[in-house]
């Protein structure tokens, strides 16, 4: 059983307010880790961690990794992410990117994670810049085209647009 904080007793060079810490309890510095069933390992970074009634467990500013099966990784970041186990999912919220190993890279508004197989989704409109040029869509899709061990696919559906811009 933890003891109660006492304010008085902090350090006086310490940069963090006990009283803040009080009223707002959270966590600074969280991380998560898990491997999905088909092998594909997720690890999330986050700067705050919080646990709401209303809102459930929320962590601020995050940065995190999806490594596959066949070793390549993409990295993810958001300013805010929601935990829901029951669904076996993380919200990636408050605008999201998604930095894909052949090289694109997805901006929106947020991205569901799944965390019972590989599986990563925009859920609104995309932005991207890749190899091949500036892509806009309506939808994104990370996943594998067929026994969930790979090959890993990133698809983009809706009305696709793409600048195509050849390497110089």
């Amino acid at each position: 059983i933890s003891r109660k904080i006492n304010p008085e007793d902090a350090i006086p060079y310490a940069d963090v307010d006990i009283e803040d810490r009080l009223r707002d309890p959270k966590m600074t510095g969280a991380s998560l880790s898990g491997m999905t069933p088909d092998g594909s390992a997720i690890s999330v970074t986050a700067a705050e961690a919080k646990t709401d009634a209303s809102a459930g467990r929320t962590l601020q500013q995050v940065i995190g990794s999806l490594r596959t099966p066949d070793g390549k990784t993409s990295e993810m970041a958001a300013a805010a992410m929601q935990i829901d186990p029951a669904n076996h999912v993380i919200q990636l919220t408050n605008g999201a990117e998604f930095h894909d190993a052949a090289g694109y890279v997805v901006s929106t508004d947020a991205l569901s994670v799944a965390t019972d197989r590989t599986f990563v989704e925009s859920q609104g409109p995309v932005s991207v810049d890749g190899p091949m040029g500036q892509l806009t869509a309506d939808h994104m899709q990370f996943s594998s085209t067929g026994d969930k061990t790979g090959p890993y696919v990133l698809v983009f559906n809706g009305q696709v647009r793409l600048l195509y811009q050849p390497q110089k």
